[in-house]
């Protein structure tokens, strides 16, 4: 955690902000958490300072009242209704750019606004590097070890995620037998699973005939200081529910939320979770460029 002295962290739902701050809490640099009305659950931290997601004046005053040199942004926070947002004098003048860039893609939105807390003099900084021990080395998670063939839908689907990341869509793809049953937009990891185990049960596995496999990943070339994928019990349990065979992540390149919890949980369901070495940007190139000189 070096680089900076006092972090503020901006929270929004799940579990990725609370391992943030007991990971900085640990370091004694946290310094306020910043929880966003209507994402963050404020129960789960002491102390927290609710903000809405446009009070973008108010949230920087926080942050300099804490003495804070840096700021990360960690959670679940879908795209809003810009219409319905209730701004301050600093997040109305940030709107325009806002806007503009939500209409390139997430990525474009996520790093306007990396780039105003970088302007107001705070340096930003990744969950990752704050709770690095949820990055993980490549081999198995859990002791289920994949077949060739779910090794094989798992390069597929790791190929298709890098695909729509590349075109900022979403970050996962299920494939089943070499079938691509679904890749991950704006609903998330979680619905886009519910949506798999939707599916008619000749397309997919069963708890009994577990097929396919999860990737996640991150988008090529994305703001990794902010959005990187995770993984964490829940998607374990929405892969079981949609009959899958496993879950394949890059190594280093997607943090595992509660490794032994994972673990426990993958084993139990008899599902392979394992990270891997990749190249995350070759395979895209070679798609978009099949003739390519290696």
């Amino acid at each position: 955690m070096a680089g900076f002295e006092r972090l503020g962290l901006i929270a929004g739902g799940g579990d990725l902000p609370v391992y943030v701050a007991e990971a900085a809490q640990g370091g004694d640099r946290l310094a306020c958490v910043i929880a966003l009305k209507g994402f963050a659950d404020p129960t789960r931290y002491d102390s927290p300072i609710i903000r809405g997601i446009a009070q973008l004046g108010q949230v920087v005053k926080d942050l300099r009242l804490a003495d804070c040199d840096a700021v990360c942004f960690a959670g679940i926070v879908t795209r809003p209704d810009f219409s319905a947002l209730k701004p301050d004098l600093k997040g109305m003048a940030f709107l325009p750019q806002a806007l503009a860039a939500a209409t390139r893609g997430d990525d474009a939105l996520l790093r306007a606004i990396v780039g105003f807390f970088e302007k107001e003099g705070f340096t930003v900084i990744g969950a990752n590097d704050i709770a690095d021990e949820l990055l993980v080395p490549p081999g198995l998670i859990g002791a289920v070890e994949p077949s060739p063939g779910v090794r094989a839908d798992a390069a597929k689907a790791l190929h298709i995620a890098g695909v729509t990341g590349a075109e900022d869509i979403g970050q996962g793809a299920v494939v089943c037998d070499g079938l691509v049953l679904a890749v991950e937009a704006q609903e998330g990891t979680d619905q886009m699973l519910a949506r798999v185990a939707g599916l008619p049960s000749e397309l997919r596995g069963s708890a009994i005939n577990r097929k396919g496999v999860l990737a996640k990943r991150p988008k090529p070339d994305q703001e990794r200081r902010i959005d990187l994928p995770v993984i964490g019990v829940s998607t374990v349990e929405g892969a079981a529910r949609a009959g899958l065979a496993g879950i394949v992540i890059p190594a280093g390149g997607a943090m595992v939320l509660g490794r032994e919890a994972v673990a426990r949980a993958a084993d139990a369901a008899g599902l392979a979770v394992w990270a891997v070495d990749m190249d995350e940007r070759a395979d895209v190139d070679d798609y978009r460029n099949p003739d390519r000189e290696h």
